[in-house]
């Protein structure tokens, strides 16, 4: 997950990467039980790595290569000799199986995608404790290739209509293998199968967020020394909860700077100031950009060229403020991990970029400045657990999540001023109804989107001919998979029924019922 190794205090899970998409959920699933465990691409574990990093377990994550390929990605050889238990997934499964002498085909009725059912075969092994309790186990299956023939040693327990060798476990050596994805939603019980592999690896769960805060600090302060640091502010949960650890470390080494680029929400501007004003004394820049970046983005509408002149802007802004206070020497920012997954694969290797974000992906030479990434291995549950740690306020604890690009990314199509003010009026009343309705902390997300079509309408006894809009409300746990939240009929109706009345310019409104996946949460 990281480049350090955690102290020789705490016990380690290795995840070895292979490129599967969800790998990140693994380690989710190991953090929530506070097991602390890193994520490391399968090229980069050697055997000296695995010396140094002494691991208390290992997990195969699964991944989209074949085994039967030539060249096709594998862990070292001297893994199965560490005597630590070991837990493929899917992909893990099968490199482990051909590895140790089993045997992985792929042909005509062998691939299983989503839900399935897996039967027990046998359940004499701590690792199925708890499942198997009312039968057959939900599971959620992604592969083409099977296992035809399990390694020698190892026996079955548990089958499926397309995978007969789902469960296997050498139990001796404390080699474990399955065929599907524990770490997904969609596997129901799949926490219990962790939580089962971590107590018979020894685990005590050691690892809290009392602890990553410590750490963290030592991080920083090891990396930046008595170098100066620009932060970038936006006043959401990450850059908030970053900027304050960061100060917390190295006090005004630190300088915030809070960038209004012209596509902030209703007033956020005037709040995020002052409520780091109020609450923090730490130096801190108010930069209002908003025409350069309006004026970058006028008549632009593909959402990468917008994603792409918003990052570069934020780049040049930082730069000016850089040097301003006398030049510095790192850039910190709030990335989380769903942010670098989703970018590019967290190991450089196969797996695929689903959307570029404005704060992932390095700077450009000429900036001569390092980034200071102390969230890049949390996820957004994980960073608000980490606010409280802090003794952040819960008013920026539980803010909903604001893209870095903002309203831009809820603009489908060219951007306007125009549009951003009706965007604002709208998404303002939007947010006032959650809140009345007391709704605001069930849900994840909620914003409107503004639609680059006009329509037809009857107000009063006039033609109007103006926008629809659509809003966006979900739920999630760590933004990777979203649900949309079920609102009644007669909130929809209260909330479509005051957004026309309210806000000039909006004529029909819409509700996006979407999950992710298939769509993501925002509209670009």
């Amino acid at each position: 997950m990281t480049d350090h190794i955690a102290p020789a205090s705490h016990e380690r899970l290795l995840i070895i990467d292979f490129g599967s998409q969800v790998t990140q959920l693994i380690a989710r699933r190991l953090r929530e039980l506070n097991v602390y465990c890193e994520i490391h691409p399968f090229q980069n574990v050697t055997d000296s790595f695995l010396k140094d990093f002494d691991p208390k377990a290992v997990i195969f994550s699964g991944g989209p290569a074949s085994v039967i390929d030539e060249n096709s990605p594998r862990p070292p050889e001297s893994v199965f000799a560490l005597g630590v238990p070991i837990l493929g997934i899917c992909y893990g499964q099968q490199v482990m199986m051909q590895m140790l002498g089993g045997k992985v085909t792929r042909g005509h009725g062998t691939a299983e995608f989503g839900r399935a059912y897996v039967e027990p075969q046998d359940t004499t092994t701590d690792l199925l404790a708890g499942w198997f309790l009312d039968g057959r186990e939900q599971v959620w299956m992604s592969h083409g290739d099977h296992v035809a023939e399990i390694a020698p040693g190892f026996e079955v327990y548990g089958t499926s209509p397309n995978a007969p060798f789902a469960i296997t476990a050498d139990l001796p050596r404390r080699f474990f293998a399955v065929q599907f994805h524990p770490e997904v939603h969609h596997t129901p019980n799949g926490k219990t199968l962790y939580e089962n592999f971590v107590k018979l690896a020894g685990f005590t769960g050691d690892w809290t967020m009392g602890a990553y805060r410590e750490q963290a600090i030592q991080a920083i302060r090891d990396q930046v020394g008595d170098g100066k640091v620009i932060c970038a502010l936006s006043g959401g949960v990450d850059s908030s909860v970053a900027a304050v650890l960061i100060h917390e470390a190295i006090g005004n080494q630190l300088t915030c700077v809070y960038v209004d680029h012209g596509l902030m929400r209703k007033n956020e501007s005037a709040e995020v100031v002052g409520m780091f004003r109020e609450h923090y004394n730490l130096p801190l820049i108010h930069a209002d950009e908003s025409d350069l970046f309006l004026g970058k983005l006028d008549g632009v509408s593909d959402p990468e060229t917008k994603r792409k002149i918003i990052g570069g802007l934020f780049i040049e802004v930082f730069e000016k403020h850089a040097k301003e206070i006398g030049g510095a020497d790192f850039l910190a920012q709030g990335t989380l991990y769903p942010d670098v997954i989703e970018s590019v694969s967290f190991s450089g290797g196969p797996s695929v970029t689903i959307k570029s974000h404005h704060n992932v992906g390095g700077l450009p030479d000429r900036m001569n400045m390092q980034l200071v990434e102390p969230l890049r291995e949390l996820f957004k549950d994980e960073v608000r657990a980490l606010g409280r740690e802090l003794g952040l306020p819960d008013s920026f604890i539980g803010r909903h999540p604001f893209p870095g690009p903002g309203l831009a990314i809820r603009c489908p199509g060219e951007i306007t001023r125009a549009k951003l003010d009706i965007l604002r009026e709208a998404d303002a009343v939007y947010i006032d109804q959650i809140r009345k309705h007391g709704l605001y902390d069930e849900i994840w997300q909620a914003f409107v989107a503004i639609l680059p079509v006009r329509t037809v309408g009857v107000m009063g006894d006039g033609r109007t001919y103006d926008y629809a809009c659509a809003l966006r409300a979900v739920t999630s746990v760590d933004g990777m998979t979203a649900d949309y939240f079920p609102f009644s009929h007669e909130f929809l109706g209260e909330t479509a029924t005051r957004i026309i009345n309210e806000v000039p310019g909006i004529n029909r409104v819409t509700y996006d019922i979407t999950s992710k996946p298939p769509g993501t949460i925002e509209w670009e």
